[in-house]
């Protein structure tokens, strides 16, 4: 009965109070995305420690454990690292397509004057770290590394707002986060096209545009039966894997393809929920305490179907996914991929061009880029700043979006074939991100309005 009620408050809540909902939403995300940030940080921390102790580096035999799926004939099996990097960050990029997704038809990109900000930045923020890159490494071995230091981890960054609390302006942390959601947007694209596994086979890809088309019919019927996603789901994960796509792109095809619409409109919901309301308040017979008579809950059970018909299958999805993403697949990414060790091995590598590339990259090519483009937009009168905030605290937005973390990480495992170039790649993510972090902090403290004494 307390699910019920606590679903029927939350949308009712919407409908009558759609900006306090909004707000509050984002709120919610906020601090989930801030404690997952922390999470992400320790568990980073003892991936670094466990690689550089010689008497724990036992530990790391976990991550080559062969594990696999075998059905008759069909077989498929990959060390437990793997399955990480490209089964369970699948819903990692799920739940991402899914917050683009949510954002494009309902968030701050469905405006076109306020998604034009973030998108702007958001592309500076991409392409002048590309370019710095490709200025240490570009007609080298390590070209291809370029992608590294084009992502924010909207995690760690939304950790370092949560640390500065009402310091930072709302209308900042909401263009942090489009912008960050439109960062994951651009490193998709570039991650399907520029950083293939193997070789593309035409036939799976045939295959997974078949489940693709399959699922849009399921979308357009808007069928809300979850595994009628899921099922699909699983053999389009498995022929984008086999075609030579990251597999990880099954996850944002599939969020393309989940229902945002709802059955019911806000007219009819409230019109017959305030009707069965009524009637559950008379069954009652005036006594507080509520007994579970056969007509009360079949009219909860009404009440708990109409909440249904108007929440779309894509909010339930990400309701669903938000804790596994946040609590263990985030940090299984971490653990199995941040330990590097570092060694002098490192600092005289022949590939030190990499480090130069991602530091400078992350660390001055995110904040220049942000800066410059948002600035250039609002004087083209393309965007405006966010409401109560200057440039230098958008610069020193710029500054916290030059954390690099999860995407930076899958980008160079994925660009380097040799391990001493995606160690060199891994040491510059942790090291430079760590340093963003704390001048992150620092640029946002310091910008920030000072409090008026009274």
């Amino acid at each position: 009965m307390f699910y019920i009620s606590q679903k029927l408050f939350m949308k009712t809540g919407a409908l009558n109070a759609g900006r306090f909902y909004t707000r509050n939403a984002f709120q919610q995300f906020t601090k989930s995305g801030s404690i997952g940030g922390f999470i992400l940080f320790f568990c980073a921390i003892i991936a670094v420690v466990v690689a550089n102790v010689p008497s724990l580096q036992h530990l790391l035999r976990i991550w080559d454990m062969d594990m696999g799926i075998e059905i008759g004939r069909f077989s498929i099996k990959m060390d437990f690292i793997q399955w990480i990097n490209d089964g369970l960050m699948a819903i990692f990029f799920l739940n991402v397509g899914l917050e683009i997704k949510h954002e494009i038809l309902a968030g701050e990109l469905s405006q076109p004057k306020k998604a034009m900000l973030p998108i702007f930045a958001a592309l500076g923020g991409m392409i002048v770290p590309a370019l710095i890159y490709t200025i240490f490494n570009g007609g080298t071995p390590s070209a291809n590394g370029w992608g590294i230091p084009m992502a924010t981890d909207i995690a760690f960054a939304m950790g370092v707002l949560a640390l500065l609390g009402k310091s930072c302006p709302i209308g900042l942390k909401v263009f942090l986060t489009a912008l960050a959601i439109v960062d994951d947007l651009g490193s998709i694209i570039v991650l399907a096209i520029f950083y293939p596994t193997h070789a593309i086979h035409g036939i799976f890809l045939l295959y997974a545009a078949i489940v693709i088309a399959i699922l849009l019919v399921f979308n357009h019927l808007n069928v809300r039966n979850s595994f009628m996603y899921v099922i699909p789901g699983l053999f389009l994960w498995y022929f984008i894997f086999k075609s030579g796509i990251h597999a990880t792109i099954a996850g944002v095809l599939l969020a393309i393809t989940i229902p945002a619409k709802t059955r019911i409109n806000e007219v009819r919901f409230y019109t017959n929920v305030q009707h069965l309301l009524n009637k559950f308040k008379a069954a009652s017979h005036g006594q507080l305490d509520v007994t579970s008579s056969p007509e009360q809950l079949s009219l909860l059970h009404q009440i708990n179907n109409r909440v249904d018909d108007i929440s779309p299958l894509t909010d339930r999805f990400e309701v669903a996914l938000s804790t596994p993403v946040n609590y263990i697949i985030m940090p299984l990414f971490a653990l199995a991929n941040a330990g590097v060790a570092f060694s002098g091995g490192i600092l005289s590598s022949s590939h030190f061009s990499i480090a130069l590339g991602v530091f400078f990259g992350l660390l001055l090519g995110k904040p220049i880029g942000i800066f410059l483009f948002s600035w250039l937009s609002i004087k083209l009168k393309l965007a405006q700043l966010p409401n109560k905030s200057t440039y230098k605290q958008l610069f020193a937005m710029g500054m916290v979006g030059s954390i690099g973390f999860t995407m930076s990480l899958f980008i160079d495992n994925l660009a380097f074939t040799d391990p001493e170039m995606v160690a060199v790649g891994k040491a510059a993510v942790l090291i430079t991100s760590a340093i963003a972090v704390i001048l992150g902090f620092m640029a946002v403290k310091i910008t920030a309005p000072k409090e008026k004494e009274e």
